[in-house]
């Protein structure tokens, strides 16, 4: 037997979402392996055929999912707000920005390093946007050591606004995880890098 339901929510990193059948109800667990293959990827919202059977866990699961006719495809995430922004994402921008004041006054700024942050965070947050595109359209992915690889070099900010405002790899666990340690290796970096150099200053004075 065949049901319709609306796509309630949809996790693309992890695969999965809830479809809220039309007839009400408990929502319906699916995967993206019960879609049919070359249709692209799940959007919030859709309209969809299934069936239902019962997962290894004994709970109900969508399979043979299809696009009614007069449904076929919505517009992708038309009118998807962006995340919900945590403590920690919405602090990690301003206290890294009271930091650079906090070097500055210390040991004073490197220009070309502030150059080095804005170029970056351009590059990572369209690399994040590129990912996205192709997330919803099923094509070829950036890999995620790519983007942990321009955070790490300083596009991290860019990185984390990309994230919240695509609602893009902000599900994934071992992803922003990941994420967060090159946040923290960078700034460290940063740090380092400026008091490495003015200590290298002062040995250079007392020769």
């Amino acid at each position: 037997m065949r049901f319709e339901g609306t796509l309630k929510t949809w996790h693309d990193d992890r695969g999965f979402g809830f479809i809220e059948p039309t007839q009400g109800g408990q929502e319906i667990f699916v995967h993206i392996k019960a879609f049919p293959a070359g249709t692209g990827r799940p959007q919030v919202g859709q309209v969809l055929s299934f069936e239902v059977t019962l997962g290894p866990n004994g709970k109900k699961r969508a399979q043979d999912v299809q696009y009614p006719v007069r449904a076929r495809r919505l517009p992708a995430h038309r009118g998807e707000a962006p995340a919900p922004w945590t403590l920690p994402r919405a602090l990690a921008i301003p206290a890294f920005l009271v930091l650079v004041y906090f070097v500055a006054m210390r040991w004073g700024l490197k220009p070309y390093v502030l150059h080095v942050y804005a170029g970056a965070s351009v590059v990572a947050f369209f690399a994040y946007v590129f990912d996205k595109s192709a997330a919803r359209q099923n094509r070829w992915r950036t890999q995620e050591s790519t983007l942990h690889g321009l955070a790490l070099l300083g596009g991290w900010p860019g990185a984390l606004v990309a994230q919240q405002i695509l609602r893009h790899k902000t599900s994934k666990t071992s992803f922003i995880a990941v994420f967060w340690l090159t946040v923290l290796a960078n700034v460290a970096g940063f740090v380092g890098l400026h008091a490495g150099l003015e200590g290298l200053q002062a040995l250079r004075g007392l020769t």
